[in-house]
């Protein structure tokens, strides 16, 4: 893809976009405008799992003329005396480089509240050939009041992964009830020191046996924002205190953004995910240096094949009609970061597959496709990042080995590549060809 000029429709939708969500927080602090409803329910941390999402364009108001942004700069985090003290757990050394290689192959799995299944599932996925699994470690869990930390789960999926040889990609959010941040939606806290402090003791405490932290879930939906407006300038904060917390604690851990819904909606539920990283970059001040190792990102194919080029799928509106409906989309957050002079660091797909949800009164039913062309997608997937994306795409982590808690009527459920059944492991089709996928 060609290097967009300074005048491009992207620049401008970017400036004026901008601009209405200054305008936006204006008249919010003049009481112009109503709150956004916040979810009366908290998701469940055990099984709150995020998936792509698509609503149709909204395009911003092209009279509201451009803005100019101020870059944020990085919190400078300052311990105090009230930083935990926090030991350790011991461990043999782990070779973490700081590179990955092009591409990595990881699985998203439920570790957290059933050990039984989870040292088995840590054993699939070694089984198959991966080398990562993600988990959520959910900060609510850990932290439920200041200060006061319970690192029994943790240390248990830490060890088991250790045990099985596997790198750890740990996602961080679902802030505590004491930390605010409009509790129980997921979103950040009044204090983002309380956020700092928080992932200064547990990066010490693992300090060497974590490889890469992922920093929130998909900020450019309200729903992940504490159900406010998407704010990139906020994540960006929000990013640069964590690393500079994590980082402290642990100089060889990798610091991953949050990936972004594929999305080309503009409301006040959602941003377009390419406008808003390249937003963060304005925000950053034009560099990542001090917020990211590694950008993360998400890819869902939808109703399309891998290699599907994304202006074909935006052309046609049986397949998404819009380029945020690829697989291939990540090649456009690609052509931001290195416009920013980031093309030296690489991509970690923080979630892709496809879905083969068959209930019609589903929201995702639209682009079902077989458990057979599900496998079939995926091993092209890999097979495709390998042969186009290397050397910048890094670890590709794959949605899911199943929760033995779904059922059916879990929209989760139909994007697996396993059936959540417990003690017996039933592989779906897309698992078995991943097993034997050359890697």
């Amino acid at each position: 893809m060609s290097k967009q000029s300074k005048h491009s429709p992207r620049k401008l939708f970017l400036m004026t976009a901008l601009a209405t969500l200054v305008l936006a927080v204006a008249l919010a602090a003049v009481g112009c405008t109503m709150p956004l409803p916040v979810t009366p329910e908290a998701p469940e941390v055990t099984v709150r799992t995020p998936q792509p999402t698509f609503t149709p364009d909204v395009e911003p108001d092209p009279a509201v003329p451009p803005m100019e942004v101020t870059p944020t700069p990085p919190m400078e985090v300052t311990p105090t005396p009230d930083d935990p003290e926090v030991t350790p757990t011991p461990t043999l050394p782990r070779e973490r480089p700081e590179r990955m290689d092009s591409p990595e192959y990881g699985m998203q799995a439920f570790l957290w509240w059933r050990p039984e299944v989870a040292s088995r599932d840590v054993q699939v996925i070694r089984d198959a050939g991966f080398g990562w699994v993600k988990v959520n470690f959910g900060w609510r869990e850990i932290e439920p009041a200041k200060g006061d930390f319970d690192w029994s789960r943790p240390d248990h999926v830490v060890e088991m992964a250790t045990d099985e040889g596997l790198d750890l990609l740990v996602r961080i959010d679902f802030q505590p009830r004491w930390a605010g941040g409009n509790y129980p939606v997921n979103g950040p806290p009044d204090d983002l020191q309380d956020l700092a402090d928080f992932l200064y003791a547990l990066a010490s405490r693992y300090e060497g046996q974590i490889r890469a932290y992922q920093v929130w879930n998909e900020p450019n939906l309200a729903r992940e924002w504490g159900g406010e407006v998407p704010n990139p300038g906020d994540y960006v904060e929000l990013l640069g205190i964590s690393y500079e917390a994590i980082k402290r604690a642990d100089p060889g851990a990798m610091v991953i953004s949050a990936g972004m819904s594929p999305t080309g909606t503009w409301s006040d539920e959602a941003r377009p995910d390419d406008w808003f990283v390249e937003s963060m970059y304005i925000a950053m001040g034009g560099s990542s240096e001090g917020y990211f190792d590694v950008l993360g990102a998400h890819g869902a194919g939808f109703a399309s094949p891998p290699e599907a080029d994304p202006s074909e799928v935006a052309a046609d509106p049986a397949m998404g009609g819009h380029r945020s409906m690829a697989f291939r989309r990540v090649e456009d957050l690609r052509e931001i970061m290195v416009e920013y002079g980031d093309a030296d660091k690489q991509i970690a797909l923080l979630e892709f597959g496809w879905t083969s949800d068959p209930r019609p009164e589903s929201p995702y039913h639209w682009h079902a496709v077989s458990e057979e062309t599900k496998a079939d997608y995926m091993v092209r997937a890999y097979q495709y990042a390998e042969e186009n994306w290397s050397p910048w795409i890094g670890v590709m982590n794959l949605i899911y080995v199943a929760n033995p808690d779904w059922t059916p009527e879990d929209e989760q459920y139909w994007w697996a590549i396993t059936e959540p059944s417990y003690p017996e492991f039933q592989p779906r089709p897309a698992y078995l060809a991943l097993k034997e996928m050359p890697k």
